[in-house]
């Protein structure tokens, strides 16, 4: 009788950003588990349009369970459940109880989590078999990594060992930003070695998490200086939850920037990857950035650059020193400032167009 294939399920129903820091721990399972059958269940299209061309995925399931009929949801998951897994794996950080009740509803044997330092009795852990305790001082790749000790997997864990952030772009991309490329910027800056940097503006919107953005008529000063005095050619990238923001920029800095408007990401990715250098705020763009291998510029206020820092390229932190942050864990509740009304996020109100444009030259130099 021929065996069947070990059924493996990741979890990933986080943002695009934590969805990205869980490949290099696919790639691991992959290596180490070549015969089994791995999918991936998420919930956001944008996740789903990176892993499609993941080689070390071989099925995909989406269903949007924020926005879509929750009845139809229940039966989706149904449908999952009925594949039989052997393995669940929440990726890190999926800190809500919500995650946890998938994974036990969909039934694999071993349901593989992370115990949270903070508030982990919100989140239902005990719903899970194999749990690997928080570490505040490692990365999110390394505690993605960390999960596969519960399938006796364990890789060294040190960022220069382990794989980069995995992204793969297909010809219809490619070929699509240089197209983008020829219609909307200059013919001095395809042609020559003049400076392209991109900027992302943006940060995701849930649990208030829209207190990560650097104020965008700061990005739009930022803007002007690059242009008038290095002669770069800037892009501003963003995504529907960016339009505000991006709206303001665009109006301040006119002619000096210019706006990456795309339907897919993997078409915005493709552009990305001709910018000489990328300014970010901490965001899922950031990390594609990272995986892209560009020299990044991120502005971080009360996230903490050990969890999330880019990736594996060169990167400069632009961050103001107050003594309050990073204040910012993984758990169920929103960002939230202790300090005074008048001083509440102070962290990135506090950070100036010449810090950014400091971090900029010396990573051009």
């Amino acid at each position: 009788m021929k065996k069947e294939k070990e059924k493996i399920l990741i979890i990933a129903l986080p943002g695009l950003g934590d969805a990205l820091m869980s490949t290099p721990m696919l790639a691991l399972l992959r290596k180490a588990k070549p015969d089994a059958e791995i999918h991936a269940l998420v919930m956001f299209a944008a996740t789903r349009e990176l892993f499609l061309a993941n080689p070390n995925i071989d099925h995909i399931h989406f269903f949007d369970f924020i926005n879509g009929n929750k009845l139809e949801g229940f039966f989706y998951l149904l449908h999952i459940r009925k594949l039989s897994f052997d393995v669940s794996i929440n990726i890190y950080p999926e800190n809500r109880g919500e995650y946890n009740l998938f994974s036990y509803f969909l039934g694999a044997k071993k349901r593989i989590g992370v115990h949270y330092g903070h508030r982990n009795w919100q989140n239902l852990n005990w719903l899970n078999t194999d749990l690997i305790f928080e570490d505040d001082a490692s990365h999110c790749v390394e505690e993605n990594v960390r999960l596969l000790s519960a399938l006796g997997i364990q890789p060294e864990l040190k960022e220069e060992t382990l794989p980069n952030l995995e992204l793969h772009l297909l010809p219809e991309h490619v070929a699509f930003a240089d197209e983008w490329m020829k219609k909307n910027s200059s013919h001095e800056s395809r042609t020559t070695n003049q400076m392209l940097i991109g900027f992302h503006a943006g940060t995701a919107l849930f649990k208030n998490h829209i207190r990560r953005r650097w104020a965008p008529e700061k990005f739009a000063e930022l803007a002007k200086r690059l242009k008038h005095e290095l002669g770069a050619t800037i892009f501003l990238f963003g995504g529907p939850d960016d339009i505000e923001p991006n709206e303001i920029i665009m109006k301040l800095a006119g002619d000096s920037i210019i706006e990456v408007k795309t339907k897919s990401i993997l078409d915005s990715v493709a552009i990305m990857k001709k910018m000489s250098l990328f300014v970010s705020n901490d965001s899922a763009l950031m990390h594609i950035a990272g995986a892209l291998d560009l020299p990044t510029v991120a502005i971080f206020g009360p996230t903490n650059e050990t969890y999330v820092h880019p990736w594996k390229t060169r990167y400069e932190i632009v961050q103001t020193g107050i003594e309050c942050r990073p204040c910012f864990y993984y758990s169920p509740k929103p960002l939230t400032c202790y300090r005074s009304p008048e001083e509440h996020f102070l962290c990135m109100r506090n950070i100036e167009v010449d810090m950014v444009f400091d971090k900029v030259l010396s990573m051009i130099r």
